[in-house]
């Protein structure tokens, strides 16, 4: 499992997301030394990585690394795979493919840009509701595997004549109107990857890499699971090293700037990153899940805006904008949901932002 989620690319047909000029990070004098509480008990960043089976470690903050850890013989170079990191990802290029005019409004119905979604239930969803997870469309996703989500994967990456608009479009029950419910489907942001496609006339690959990778200057390639369509499988997949997804979070720390560019539109990562109003079935603490949701991200209980990109088996990356803190974690957890680990990672984090006020 170890090799499998850093190798994905001897797994997978992928694309390429090339890196060039990469920006500088620096590490600071000392390892940070942080003490955390969790189940009564006080416990350093050792302390974690001996009980829980991570990957990598990355804590940065501006552009400095305070800590970073590897496990499992992996380094620096490995590129970590991003379960549903991703997602976060093709929020972003969303926000971009707006602000450029490919898309004109987030208001859209996705089959204005996928014709060949005409008439179906995803087709006539906006995209803010793909973003929101609230489309309302009949998806099961419990992991069992035997759900429609792996149904989806399935039909995504069996080789067939089928065409990845046809594999969405079976899905064409809608349980609830756009915007009313909140429920977590896979198929949301795939519909949001043929969306980029078809109003870009670019692979989300070529996309990433022209608009975030680059300009951010990741310092390796990266590279995007593609399905037997070449359609880079936009709801997960991604996979990239440790610190150019601290470089990733922490552009999105700095509300989408980086060394002075503005990559990714302000004002769409306030409003992706935003809680809505209590009432919402998109609200912290309401709904099936004690979290938030914005755009393809999750947004953590707390007095401020924190949000963190998430994926199954312990992919994570916190940010904070007030700190410009940001923790990347990688894992081979054999769950898929959440578990004692992860109320520990977000016990680490909460002490992690403690400290920094405190200073």
């Amino acid at each position: 499992m170890v090799g499998n989620y850093s190798h994905a690319d001897q797994l997978d047909p992928t694309h390429r997301v090339a890196a060039d000029r990469p920006s500088l990070l620096r590490r600071a004098p000392q390892e940070l030394a942080l003490t955390y509480a969790f189940q009564g008990q006080a416990h350093t960043l050792q302390d974690y990585l001996d009980r829980n089976p991570t990957t990598s470690l990355l804590i940065i903050q501006d552009d400095t690394i305070l800590f970073e850890h590897y496990q499992y013989a992996r380094t620096d170079h490995d590129r970590f795979y991003s379960q549903s990191m991703a997602k976060t990802i093709t929020g972003m290029l969303i926000g971009i493919a707006i602000d450029e005019g490919a898309i004109h409004s987030v208001d859209d119905l996705a089959q204005t840009y996928v014709q060949a979604l005409t008439g179906t239930v995803l087709g006539q969803t906006p995209i803010r509701a793909l973003l929101q997870m609230s489309s309302g469309i009949r998806f099961g996703q419990d992991y069992g595997g035997s759900d429609d989500d792996a149904k989806l994967t399935r039909m995504l990456f069996t080789p067939s004549s089928q065409s990845t608009i046809q594999a969405v479009s079976q899905f064409n029950v809608r349980a609830a109107p756009p915007g009313t419910l909140w429920h977590y489907a896979n198929v949301n942001p795939e519909v949001l990857g043929l969306v980029l496609a078809q109003a870009t006339h670019m692979t989300l690959a070529d996309y990433l890499q022209s608009r975030i990778w680059q300009p951010m200057g990741a310092e390796a390639d990266a590279n995007w699971v593609v399905d037997h369509n070449g359609q880079e499988i936009a709801y997960c997949c991604f996979n990239a090293t440790a610190r150019d997804y601290a470089r990733f979070g922490q552009m999105l720390a700095q509300d989408g700037a980086w060394n002075g560019r503005q990559i990714v539109p302000r004002q769409w990562v306030l409003d992706a990153t935003q809680p809505v109003m209590a009432g919402s079935p998109l609200a912290i603490e309401q709904g099936p899940h004690p979290w938030g949701y914005g755009y393809l991200v999750w947004l953590m209980p707390a007095p401020r805006r924190t949000f963190v990109m998430e994926g199954v088996e312990g992919q994570r990356i916190f940010i904070d904008p007030a700190t410009h803190l940001v923790l990347v974690h990688t894992a081979v957890r054999l769950k898929p949901t959440h578990d004692t680990g992860d109320s520990e990672l977000v016990a680490l984090w909460r002490d992690l932002l403690r400290q920094a006020e405190a200073k």
